[in-house]
C-alpha cells in the first residue's frame, strides 16, 4: 500500500489547496470504488486528478488501461514512482476542462468507463463537461462532497433537487453508493464525501428540440427558485410569448400556473421546452 505520508515527504510536496488536493489514503475505500465501477480487462479507465496514483493502482490491477489525466506538474515524479510496475497506464499532464476527451480516448474496443475522486472546487464542470462530450462511456463513479452527489441524485419534490439533479438525470441513472468520511484523507477535508455511480441512458427527445434549449430552459426555471416557473422561466426575454405563452403550455401538460421547478422531473421539462420551442399557431 501506498505510504502517502511518505511520499509527500520524499517529494517535498505541499499540497495546494486552490485544486483541491486531498489525497485517499484508506485502501478499503479504494477497492469499493473500483468494485462500484465494476472494473474489468476489456475496460478502458479515465482517472482525472490520480494524485499520487493509490487509486490509480488498483484500477491499473484491474482494467485493460488507464489513462490517468493530473493537472500538478509537481506530482508527475511521485506518480512515475507509485506506477513503476504497471505498464498499462497512461500518465497525462493536462487540464481536463482543456483537454480533447474525444481524442483522448478513441480507439479502445472495450468499454470507456471515468472513475475519480474529483477535486472539490471544479467537481461540477467536470461532471457536465464529461455528461456533455458525447464521448461513449458505459459508467462514471464519482467520488464528491457529500452534499453534490445528495443533489446529483435527488427525485423532484425534495429540497436537494435543482438543475444539475435534472441534468444528471437527462444523460444517466444516477444512484447513491456508499457515504466516504472526511478522516480517510489527508490532509483532512472541511466535508464528507460521497461515491456515486452514474450508468448512461438515453432519453426519447423530438428532434426538433435542440438541447442548448431545453438545458437553457432547465436553467432559467431553476435561476429563482423560490418563484413560480411563470415567475422565474416566464420572465426570461428569449422566451417567445412570455408568462402567457408558458401559462398556455403549463396548462396543456395539466399543471398549475403556480408549480415551481422542483416539481418537474426531466420528461415533463423535455415536454416543457418542446412545446416553448414551436411556432404557436395563427
Amino acid at each position: 500500500m501506498i505510504n502517502t505520508n511518505e511520499i509527500l515527504s520524499k517529494y517535498g510536496l505541499r499540497l495546494t489547496k486552490s485544486l483541491g488536493q486531498n489525497f485517499l489514503t484508506d485502501v478499503n475505500i479504494i477497492r469499493k470504488i473500483v468494485e462500484t465501477a465494476e472494473v474489468d480487462k476489456n475496460d478502458l479507465v479515465l482517472e482525472i486528478g490520480p494524485g499520487i496514483g493509490a487509486l490509480t493502482a488498483r484500477l491499473a490491477e484491474k482494467a485493460g488501461k488507464v489513462i490517468a489525466v493530473e493537472i500538478d506538474r509537481n506530482l508527475l515524479a511521485p506518480l512515475s514512482e507509485t506506477l513503476a510496475g504497471y505498464g498499462n497506464v497512461q500518465v497525462i499532464h493536462a487540464d481536463i476542462m482543456q483537454t480533447d476527451l474525444w481524442e483522448l480516448t478513441s480507439g479502445w474496443d472495450g468499454s470507456l468507463k471515468v472513475v475519480s475522486n474529483l477535486p472539490y472546487y471544479i467537481t461540477t464542470p467536470i461532471i457536465m463537461s464529461l455528461l456533455e462530450s458525447g464521448i461513449p462511456w458505459a459508467l462514471l463513479v464519482f467520488m464528491v462532497q457529500r452534499e453534490v452527489v445528495n443533489r446529483m441524485v435527488a427525485m423532484p419534490g425534495t429540497k436537494d433537487y435543482s438543475s444539475l439533479s435534472v441534468a444528471v438525470r437527462y444523460y444517466a441513472e444516477p444512484k447513491l453508493s456508499f457515504h466516504v468520511s472526511r478522516n480517510c484523507f489527508i490532509p483532512k477535508p472541511d466535508v464528507d464525501s460521497a461515491v456515486v455511480k452514474l450508468k448512461k441512458r438515453s432519453l426519447s427527445q423530438p428532434e426538433d428540440l435542440s438541447r442548448e434549449f431545453l438545458f437553457r430552459v432547465i436553467r432559467a426555471s431553476f435561476s429563482q427558485r423560490r418563484k413560480t416557473l411563470l415567475n422565474s422561466l416566464g420572465n426570461q426575454p428569449w422566451l417567445e410569448g412570455g408568462k402567457e405563452r408558458l401559462k398556455e403550455v403549463l396548462t396543456g401538460m395539466g399543471l398549475s400556473e403556480n408549480i415551481r421547478a422542483e416539481a418537474l422531473s426531466v420528461e415533463q421539462f423535455i415536454h416543457l421546452a418542446d412545446q416553448l420551442c414551436k411556432k404557436k399557431p395563427l
